[in-house]
């Protein structure tokens, strides 16, 4: 009797145990952009570009060439590395305090600039390598090592909302909010991801996909309650969807 493969480990992820702590999504995104890699047949010709902070060690896990940015500089570095290398396909791979805090001049500039690059952001409201600080997408109201009674409007402003302000730069081509806190959205989330590649492999302009996804150690939750966290909490301040594609639009 022959048997039939059902489900298999991808070639987009190298065999090396992951350092995250249990019940963080990172894993399932880093699995789901190494899946739409190995599916679009560019591993081979792909470049990532690793942040600081919790996925400080991804070139570690993706299966591809990678390099290391400093802090909040990966679009920068993956400028270069596109500019250079134009038949590569270049992603940065990139956390809410990466990007959207010492690293949002960059994101905005790589946008407006339409750098034919895609990012994969992902956005947990918090500091997380560092010990649970605020971040610029933590919630307000959200208790975190640096708030502990709560983000204040009046002290801390409100969150920062990327994929909204991204997606009004010229620039931008493809942007899409998406979630990990089930498996539906899990799978919406592939097909964002799918979509901002395929953007970039058609010569599109800059792409990316924010990603809500969970902290429970810095948050202070078990597994399961940091995914109901996600919905109840994150979902209604950061709502999903896609905020900007210009394939749709007609306009390329």
């Amino acid at each position: 009797m022959t048997m039939k493969t059902v489900f298999q480990k991808t070639s987009g992820l190298t065999d090396k145990p992951t350092h995250y702590c249990p019940g963080c999504t990172h894993g399932v995104i880093h699995r789901l952009v190494a899946e739409v890699l190995e599916e679009m047949g560019v591993l081979e010709d792909t470049v990532g570009v690793a942040s600081v902070g919790c996925s400080v060690l991804s070139y570690e896990y993706f299966n591809c060439d990678m390099t290391q940015a400093a802090h909040g500089r990966a679009p920068a570095v993956a400028t270069g590395v596109k500019r250079v290398l134009p038949d590569r396909m270049v992603f940065t791979y990139q956390g809410d305090g990466d990007l959207a805090s010492i690293g949002i001049s960059e994101v905005i500039h790589a946008a407006a600039r339409g750098e034919n690059i895609t990012v994969i952001f992902v956005n947990n409201a918090i500091y997380g390598m560092t010990g649970g600080q605020m971040a610029p997408t933590s919630l307000i109201g959200q208790k975190t090592a640096t708030t502990p009674f709560g983000r204040d409007v009046s002290v801390h402003g409100s969150p920062i909302k990327v994929c909204e302000m991204i997606s009004v730069l010229d620039g931008a081509a493809y942007i899409e909010r998406v979630s990990t806190h089930d498996v539906p959205h899990i799978q919406k989330a592939k097909k964002a991801i799918r979509r901002a590649f395929e953007t970039q492999k058609r010569g599109g302009g800059f792409s990316m996909v924010e990603i809500l996804s969970t902290c429970p150690t810095n948050w202070g939750l078990d597994p399961a309650e940091s995914l109901e966290w996600v919905k109840d909490n994150m979902v209604p301040v950061y709502p999903l969807g896609v905020y900007k594609n210009l394939s749709i639009e007609g306009i390329k």
